[in-house]
């Protein structure tokens, strides 16, 4: 007997962009991803959402960092030699104190994939130094009040490793979100439900987001009843959307905002098929 999903929760969030416009890493082809800068520019550039993702220090710290440990094609060590792909995984952040992880640089390392992005001396920002950043830009810049939607990187496999467990890792993550009080334009995303489960049954006005990766063969139906609930955002790699798809979200009350579109003519046929928004390491094509 499938189990019985709960609708989505009805939050307090301000009104959600009409076509939500999100920076992927900030702006990870034009910037060092996850850093100050990328996330500046990308308000420069109009994004109505920051996309970023987080990790945990040994002293519980939330920083900015899509691995939960210092990638070698980003980073370059204090003495100036480049981190390798062989020594990568044994710089485990989550057994790093915060102040540790600072003296890694990840801006000046030429990335292969993304040529068009700019040089700078950076490292892996707090997450309460972000907002705050950002919060003091959009106003300096007279913008609108701009939207956060943090990734949350737990795996099961690596629960206790690289991370804290689900529960501590959201709880970390929601106090700053209300230190900052920010939770109306905040959006929590992962591709492990855990989390995900755990922010519906405990903080149920934070918006969730589904990160569905492009080798999954289960179906959306299959996919929710999985989760237990109904999220507020949808969020499949593009090459999964179809109209089809769009439809059955949409009959749902759920926002679909797939991932990673960098060609301007994707994101356009995207938009004409009727997507909430798209995810994109190039707002410049927005």
């Amino acid at each position: 007997m499938a189990c019985k999903i709960s609708p989505p929760s009805h939050s307090t969030h301000m009104k959600n962009p009409v076509f939500d416009k999100q920076g992927h890493r900030g702006c990870r082809g034009l910037m060092p991803e996850n850093t100050l800068a990328a996330m500046l520019y990308a308000i420069d550039l109009g994004v109505t959402t920051l996309e970023m993702d987080v990790v945990i220090t040994k002293d519980l710290a939330v920083i900015l960092s899509h691995e939960p440990f210092f990638n070698h094609e980003i980073t370059t060590k204090a003495n100036g030699t480049v981190v390798s792909e062989g020594e990568e995984k044994d710089l485990n952040i989550f057994q790093m104190d915060y102040l540790e992880t600072q003296r890694y640089d990840v801006g000046m390392k030429l990335h292969a994939r993304f040529p068009q992005q700019q040089k700078i001396a950076a490292t892996k920002p707090l997450l309460s130094n972000l907002i705050d950043a950002a919060e003091n830009y959009t106003k300096a810049k007279r913008k609108p009040p701009i939207y956060y939607n943090i990734e949350t990187k737990t795996t099961p496999a690596t629960d206790g490793k690289y991370h804290p467990a689900p529960a501590e890792f959201v709880e970390l993550i929601v106090s700053i979100i209300k230190k900052k009080k920010i939770q109306d334009r905040v959006i929590i995303q992962s591709f492990d439900i855990r989390t995900l489960q755990y922010l519906h049954q405990y903080y149920p006005a934070i918006q969730t987001a589904l990160l569905v990766e492009g080798f999954t063969k289960k179906s959306l139906e299959e996919q929710l009843t999985q989760l237990g609930f109904v999220p507020n955002i949808y969020s499949p790699l593009y090459t999964l959307v179809t109209p089809e798809l769009i439809a059955a979200c949409h009959q749902k009350n759920i926002r679909i905002i797939p991932w990673t579109v960098n060609d301007g003519a994707a994101i356009q046929q995207l938009k004409l098929l009727g997507v909430d928004g798209v995810i994109s390491d190039y707002p410049n094509l927005f």
